[in-house]
């Protein structure tokens, strides 16, 4: 009995203990879990403290609203999943001007007209240009983006002359042609096309034949392609020169670019200058010549790189976002087409019929008529013909020669269509109202990073020296009070009627402003206007997705998964399906 009763209390001290050991471990897990969270809070505290206590105490205005987020890491994580929804957020919660910390850095974001308008005018006396040290090593030391003062105002000068009207009427032509002729291979695909990465191929044609003035063989330029995508891959990484980092790979990249730009330039030194075909190699001679400054080959290839690299991706974007905004608005594109034909530029008004049977004539002899024969791209549409006519009957015609007419009409010239040139896109004023809006609704780099050189007052706070700036282009163009129904999609707000755009020189910053504004803007609404009328001309589209795609705003906008398309040639029938929904 004893030992039953024994057994009993030994059970019941057991119970006893082994409750009160979960109740320690619950005691002890808790504690734990408020000592971290009581950490946390107090390092929070300390950090958003260390980041006060870096204000300029010279000046009584207080730091801008915000939040330092966490330490070592800011704010950053935040913003990478965020988005753009990120800096809306923050801008409703604490106004135009507030701080943060992203990326290792304290930094004051900036939106609205006149503060912008201070910062982009405050260059190199409030604030001087941020890029990333890992892009100033791999573009080199003789670029736009490492120059500062002088030095910057005179490489600005000599680049001027690459883009100045007489150059843009000189690549004009050679532009149009590489635009139709990709238009022509999205047109060729059997599936869709992911206009971004199209875009992204276009563009870097545009720069290799355009500016670069190359004539090479497709499989070099693919691999040029691809050393310039490594390039741009690498431009914004950890600014470590060790095996297999992305710094040396960037390098790596640039080197080749640079050994392909040296024999291109070695040539040019060697023979005197043609009345023909000018290059930005050409211009840039000529202009620094003129300016009593010589440029050496060095420089001549860091700015070739740099203008292929300044080009590249903001055009493809800029590009891409065009393209999606015809899709959205239908009614838009038809007014396009409108004005292209009562300005004498689409098909209809330019057909010419290649109708040997009824002519007489061969192909060749047709396209010769009229033709200029001191013209490049006409004795390429002339080469072009005279190829069409060797081929063995039966054997399937590329489009980028010539396009099919409608059902029971023979083909007509693909290369017939007037060449454009800036006065005949000057007239073209609904066009110029599109490309405005796109780039205003979507501009491809939602901001730019600047350092500040002394403390300065922004808005009634105070900008401490050495801390980063991020003015918004986005969110600017997103509050302006100027723009009527801003979250819309409306080219009309450009037109003579309205003109909203010129109520304030800062409510409209697609280019940035100021001595660092995008040095390469006409070319680029030049390339955005070619390709809307060659499109409009030449395709039809449907979307190869059940919905258009997000947009992605980091680091530039694109859409999230890419926009696939189908394309077709007007008057074809043999679109594409639709997939299946």
């Amino acid at each position: 009995m004893c030992s039953s009763e024994f057994g009993k209390h030994n059970r019941i001290l057991e119970m006893f203990l082994l409750e009160n050991n979960h109740f320690t471990v619950l005691a002890a897990v808790i504690t734990s879990v408020l000592s971290v969270l009581l950490l946390l809070a107090v390092s929070r505290q300390l950090w958003t403290l260390r980041w006060t206590i870096t204000r300029d105490r010279k000046c009584e205005l207080p730091l801008p609203k915000g939040s330092m987020g966490w330490p070592l890491f800011g704010e950053t994580f935040h913003w990478l999943f965020q988005g753009s929804s990120f800096h809306i957020s923050r801008r409703e919660k604490y106004g135009n001007v507030f701080k943060t910390h992203l990326l290792g850095k304290p930094v004051i974001r900036v939106t609205g007209a006149e503060n912008v308008r201070k910062i982009l005018l405050g260059e190199h006396n409030l604030v001087s240009t941020q890029w990333p040290q890992s892009t100033r090593i791999i573009l080199g030391a003789n670029t736009l983006v490492n120059s500062i003062g002088d030095l910057h105002k005179r490489k600005r000068k000599i680049l001027a002359k690459v883009f100045s009207r007489a150059a843009l009427e000189t690549y004009t032509p050679r532009l149009q042609d590489v635009v139709r002729c990709e238009i022509a291979k999205w047109c060729s695909e059997r599936g869709s096309v992911n206009v971004y990465a199209a875009a992204k191929a276009l563009t870097f044609r545009i720069a290799i034949r355009v500016l670069l003035g190359l004539n090479i063989e497709e499989s070099h330029l693919n691999y040029l392609s691809k050393i310039f995508e490594q390039l741009m891959d690498n431009l914004f990484s950890l600014p470590f020169d060790v095996p297999f980092s992305g710094l040396r790979k960037g390098m790596k990249a640039r080197d080749t670019l640079h050994e392909c730009m040296e024999k291109i330039i070695k040539e040019k030194l060697q023979r005197p200058q043609s009345e023909g075909y000018s290059d930005i190699f050409d211009y840039m001679l000529s202009s620094a010549k003129e300016n009593g400054h010589e440029l050496s080959i060095q420089e001549l290839k860091e700015s070739a790189v740099e203008l292929i690299f300044a080009a590249h991706s903001t055009t493809a974007s800029s590009s891409t976002s065009l393209i999606l905004q015809l899709m959205r608005h239908p009614a838009v594109a038809d007014r396009i087409r409108d004005e292209l034909e009562t300005q004498g530029l689409n098909w209809n008004s330019n057909r010419m019929q290649l109708s040997t049977s009824q002519s007489g004539k061969s192909g060749q002899a047709i396209l010769s008529e009229g033709v200029s024969e001191g013209n490049e791209q006409d004795r390429d549409c002339r080469s072009r013909a005279a190829t069409i006519e060797q081929k063995p009957p039966g054997d399937p015609v590329c489009r980028c020669d010539f396009l099919a007419g409608a059902a029971g009409e023979e083909p007509f010239s693909f290369c017939h269509l007037h060449h454009l040139n800036l006065e005949r896109l000057g007239r073209l004023h609904y066009l110029d109202c599109v490309v405005k809006e796109v780039l205003r609704f979507l501009p491809p780099v939602s901001g730019g990073y600047r350092t500040a050189l002394q403390t300065f007052e922004l808005d009634g706070y105070q900008i401490p020296k050495g801390w980063s700036v991020m003015y918004s282009i986005r969110d600017t163009h997103e509050t302006a009070a100027v723009y009527q129904n801003p979250e819309i999609f409306d080219p009309d707000r450009f037109g003579s009627e309205r003109d909203e755009g010129k109520a304030g020189r800062f409510n409209y910053i697609p280019f940035g402003g100021g001595i660092r504004s995008c040095i390469g803007r006409e070319l680029a609404q030049v390339i955005l206007k070619t390709l809307a009328i060659e499109l409009l001309n030449t395709a039809e589209w449907e979307l190869a997705t059940p919905a258009f795609p997000k947009m992605q705003t980091v680091p530039i906008v694109h859409p999230v998964n890419g926009l696939h398309v189908y394309f077709h040639f007007l008057n074809s029938d043999t679109k594409q399906e639709s997939p299946k929904s």
